[in-house]
């Protein structure tokens, strides 16, 4: 079922979740969403901590163009909200994607270690970064760095997080994204301030034994006047080097950080719909002696000094104009600022530029203008969406010794037009063509030799459709092709000529690489829903989920594995065609006093032309959630699984024998007497202190941890 203006404005402020969000959350922040009480099939599955029952498949999916309800969603999207991102009680940003299917944290458990695999798209080694969108209220984040992660920042700064997986969602967000888009969206004033309330002031504290992780932060949230509101908050973290379940403790896991965020909203004309958002976010991170290699563990590389600093800057108009169907504007631009600067190397006598006192940097400005046209009749719904997006990126490499080959300096424009139409009949079949072009100009800097600007032309089209056969069940497909254009370090890196020995592979030298070939991914996705309502007693459900995926990939760009030459030869080739499948298998129940949710993704893939498993396939992994409630002392408690099997081949290190992790939660909200508007979460995660890795992890990973978060909001 689509929504209509109104509708959709006066939801904003809800969260998305598509069909299953399996994150064992059970209560839901946002009861925005009025439900009549004659659609009973639709509104009795979660219950609001007011009481009021109301339904996971009722959130709106915001990021796919036209916000709907998840269920009517013709793609695979999770949404985390403010109850599950509060509840993994996350110490790193990793720590949040542990039960989402199709998602796997590659790199390590450390703070500057993290980059994401989304259905077996994302590798390390290959600058990946690229083939999955990352956006924070809006502006694309991207990072790439030798052995460090490619996202920095703290979990608590957001309130939702929304995962929409496969290339179906380059249409919207970029050419390229092969393996999906990950949404990162900032806490606003409001979800602080309730109605009649001026201030409000919210401090929280956690601690996590492993290794004696410590987390404090405070919000001041308040209502200048009737229109406008601002928000302040900063957070402070640390923790030391923590321990895996055999006792060894991981060198270069230690941080400190410290974030923040400050952001003004103000709403203006008729009905005060219009608002304009201007906030700015900062994360940065000061370690001293730390490990050079932030994605494993590796001796070799020694240690340095490393200074981390990630700056967002979002300025947003949005103006839904619930009476007039041909305007739903909304304007987004930003500036990405992502430093890191190095130095005192205990490896400075190498003669590699790697242990240079250096300065690395992706700075990037970014404009978005879309518009929604909304159009009915009596038995059909459509919704267009045309827009523009444009970037204008430079990449810095600034060493003591000079220019640095293998980490190229230059510019990445972007120009993108994207049109997506959605179409609704009858409340049952949604059908929704998209396509995009992106035009892309990469300008190496002057230091690169032999190299001259490139351009290109990337298509996104796709198709999805859905169709309700009844209330119970839905079934649904799609069909999308993108491109990903080769990036700044594949196009232009470039290598001197070495000595021949075990550390030199290229003796020639090698050169950059003007005759690469865009990526291309042709995917294909099926799948259907089951919901069932008042199974064991009134106002219960139970959901049920399958979708099974196909992509062809073509014309993968890799390192040139033609060694041994006395001539240089191209740093980057065209050489690998692969495949990759497989399948996601959701369900959920939820009552008033017991809750259950399951989530099972299986990845396959190979290389077309040896057959060979690829090294970015995940093991197969199962995520429970059983817990329950008692309502009248507003407990909530219940135990987790992840489960994985054995998998031959992963970052290099395997293979990798299969494992059960088990934790234990409970959490405390008590809404009356005099500690109303407190909030106690405990749990024990690893409770067997299993000794496990992540196929996909350069190291295994924490041990048991007790970890305990206090939460109290101060209002007037």
């Amino acid at each position: 079922m689509g929504l209509n203006k109104t509708n959709r404005t006066r939801l904003m402020g809800g969260v998305a979740l598509w069909v299953l969000a399996f994150n064992g959350e059970a209560i839901a922040q946002d009861t925005t969403a009025e439900t009549p009480a004659s659609e009973t099939p639709e509104t009795v599955v979660e219950e609001s901590s007011t009481g009021e029952i109301v339904t996971k498949l009722q959130r709106i999916v915001i990021g796919s163009g036209v916000d709907k309800v998840a269920i009517d969603t013709p793609q695979a999207v999770t949404v985390l909200d403010q109850e599950a991102i509060d509840d993994e009680q996350a110490m790193t940003i990793g720590d949040l994607f542990r039960e989402v299917p199709g998602v796997t944290v590659i790199g390590s458990d450390r703070a500057a270690g993290q980059s994401f695999n989304i259905r077996g798209i994302g590798d390390l080694g290959s600058a990946d970064e690229s083939k999955i969108i990352v956006t924070v209220d809006g502006a694309n984040k991207f990072y790439e760095q030798y052995r460090v992660g490619s996202f920095f920042s703290d979990p608590d700064l957001y309130k939702q997080v929304e995962i929409l997986r496969g290339p179906a969602s380059s249409t919207l967000y970029g050419s390229g994204a092969i393996g999906g888009v990950i949404n990162f969206t900032t806490k606003d004033p409001s979800d602080f301030l309730q109605d009649g309330e001026t201030v409000a002031v919210n401090v929280k504290g956690m601690y996590d034994s492993n290794k004696d992780g410590f987390m404090t932060s405070g919000t001041v949230a308040g209502r200048i006047n009737e229109r406008t509101e601002v928000l302040l908050n900063g957070i402070y973290r640390r923790s030391d080097d923590y321990e895996t379940g055999d006792g060894t403790t991981v060198s270069g896991s230690a941080f400190d950080s410290f974030s923040g965020l400050a952001k003004i909203v103000h709403h203006f004309g008729e009905n005060e719909e219009q608002s304009v958002r201007l906030s700015y976010q900062r994360w940065q991170s000061t370690a001293d002696d730390t490990d050079y290699s932030q994605t494993g563990t590796f001796d070799a590389f020694g240690t340095i000094d490393r200074d981390i600093t990630d700056q967002t800057v979002v300025f947003r108009y949005d103006n839904p104009a619930s009476g007039n169907p041909l305007l739903d504007l909304s304007v987004n631009l930003s500036y990405s600022d992502t430093t890191i600067n190095q130095e005192d190397s205990s490896n400075a006598s190498s003669s590699s530029q790697l242990y240079d006192d250096t300065e690395y940097a992706y700075r990037t400005w970014q404009g978005k203008i879309e518009n929604t046209f909304e159009h009915s009749g009596g038995s059909f719904e459509n919704f267009l969406t045309i827009g523009t997006q444009a970037s204008y990126q430079t990449r810095v490499a600034d060493a003591d010794s000079g220019a640095i080959g293998f980490h190229p300096e230059g510019t990445d424009m972007k120009f993108g037009f994207f049109a997506q139409n959605e179409f609704i009949w009858n409340d049952r079949l949604t059908i929704i063509p998209g396509t995009r072009v992106d035009f892309i100009n990469l300008s190496p800097d002057s230091s690169v030799s032999g190299a001259s600007d490139q351009f290109e032309v990337a298509f996104s089209p796709k198709l999805a459709a859905l169709y309700k056969i009844n209330d119970t069940i839905s079934v649904f497909g799609s069909v999308a092709h993108t491109e990903r254009a080769p990036t700044l370090d594949e196009m232009f890196s470039t290598a001197g000529t070495c000595t021949p020995g075990p550390r030199c592979s290229y003796p020639g030298g090698r050169s950059a690489s003007l005759n690469l070939e865009k990526e291309q991914s042709n995917a294909v996705e099926a799948g259907f829903s089951l919901s069932f309502w008042d199974i064991l007693q009134e106002q219960d459900g139970l959901q049920f989920k399958t979708t099974a995926f196909y992509n062809d990939l073509k014309d993968l760009i890799s390192s040139n594995p033609d060694t041994g030459q006395s001539t240089a030869v191209p740093y980057y080739v065209n050489i690998d065609e692969a495949e990759i499948w497989g399948i996601e298998v959701e369900a959920a129940y939820n009552s008033r006093y017991v809750f259950s949710t399951l989530a099972y993704s299986l990845v396959r893939g190979i290389d077309k032309e040896t057959g060979d498993t690829l090294n970015s396939i995940p093991a197969d992994t199962l995520a429970m959630t059983i817990g329950g409630r008692l309502p009248e002392q507003d407990i909530e408690f219940g135990w987790r699984g992840l489960f994985a099997t054995g998998i031959e081949t992963g970052s290099g290190t395997g293979p990798f024998p299969g494992y059960g992790v088990h934790d234990v939660f409970a959490n405390w909200k008590p809404q009356e007497g005099m500690l109303a508007g407190y909030e106690l979460r405990a749990s024990v995660e690893n409770v067997f202190d299993k000794d496990y890795q992540n196929n996909l992890a350069g190291d295994p990973a924490r041990g048991r941890t007790f970890k305990l978060t206090m939460n109290k909001q101060f209002s007037w």
